[in-house]
């Protein structure tokens, strides 16, 4: 009788020991399922962010710009361009980047590209310009000003990047470049039977409204109809070449000067006020 009672108690212990080892496999069975479940969702909704179209990124990106969330709307149009390389709308966001770039450049906001300057006592623009290597123009622009007059103790934008400018002589393109980035391109005329030079080249001068001197001899004013030269004039190391305004703007994009870069007046007025003398140009066939 008790060896009857103690086999059916074993048998009760191990049919227990067996349910709590199958509930916990069954347990265990279970909880990948519940992962690949939260996976698949968390995958699904990668997809989904990564599937916006890139008509919403410039959509967000126009509106921050409108709102003054210039740094936020930069970020955006290149995340664009990095993510939709091969999109109709690259073209879009690249002008809409470079001319928020300058948008940037040209007003108060401070970027990685720039610093505050307090203005010293005996300082000029001209003297600050020439301190951080940029133009008296570009502090102007910047800062809002409307004369050259400063007052010890206020504070500057001061853009610190070094500009650079490559020509490409076979897309009449003209590349204006900050640390080596590019920063803005523009559309140029460049020499007829590629009379432009190549090479390696320094700005040397810069003028506003320059008077022509033609080959034939004499001087045209500035400002005269016949005056090719436009509103700005910014001379090269090499003589008797340099990047200059036009007063025909129709003529912009073809291979057609004398071996000058020509650019409209809007735009050479522009890259004036952004390069100092001593900025490098890179000319390629």
């Amino acid at each position: 009788m008790n060896k009857n009672v103690l086999i059916i108690a074993l048998i009760i212990v191990m049919s227990v020991i067996a349910a709590f080892l199958a509930y916990g496999i069954i347990t265990r069975a279970g909880a990948p399922k519940e992962e690949v479940s939260a996976a698949a969702e968390t995958k699904s909704s990668v997809v989904k962010v990564s599937a916006r179209p890139e008509s919403d990124y410039l959509t967000e990106a126009a509106d921050r710009e409108k709102k003054g969330e210039l740094l936020k709307a930069k970020e955006i149009y290149q995340e664009v361009l990095e993510k939709f390389p091969g999109s109709g709308n690259v073209s879009k966001a690249q002008e809409a980047l470079d001319n928020l770039n300058v948008k940037m450049l040209f007003s108060p906001v401070i970027t990685p590209d720039s610093f505050s300057y307090e203005i010293q006592k005996g300082d000029t623009l001209t003297k600050i310009a020439k301190k951080f290597n940029t133009t008296v123009e570009l502090i102007m622009k910047a800062n809002g000003l409307k004369d050259a007059n400063v007052k010890v103790g206020r504070k500057l934008k001061i853009a610190k990047a070094k500009f650079s400018i490559a020509v490409d002589k076979s897309q009449n393109i003209l590349t204006l470049k900050a640390d080596q980035d590019v920063f803005k391109t523009y559309r140029v005329s460049t020499g007829k039977n590629s009379c432009t030079p190549v090479g390696t080249f320094k700005v040397t001068n810069k003028l506003i409204d320059p008077p022509w001197y033609p080959s034939t001899g004499g001087m045209i004013p500035a400002k005269d109809p016949k005056n090719v030269l436009g509103s700005r004039w910014i001379g090269l190391s090499k003589q008797g070449y340099g990047i200059h305004g036009t007063v025909e703007p129709e003529s912009i994009g073809k291979s057609v000067t004398e071996g000058c870069v020509r650019m409209r007046n809007a735009e050479v007025e522009e890259l004036y006020s952004i390069i100092p003398v001593g900025t490098e140009v890179v000319i390629v066939d």
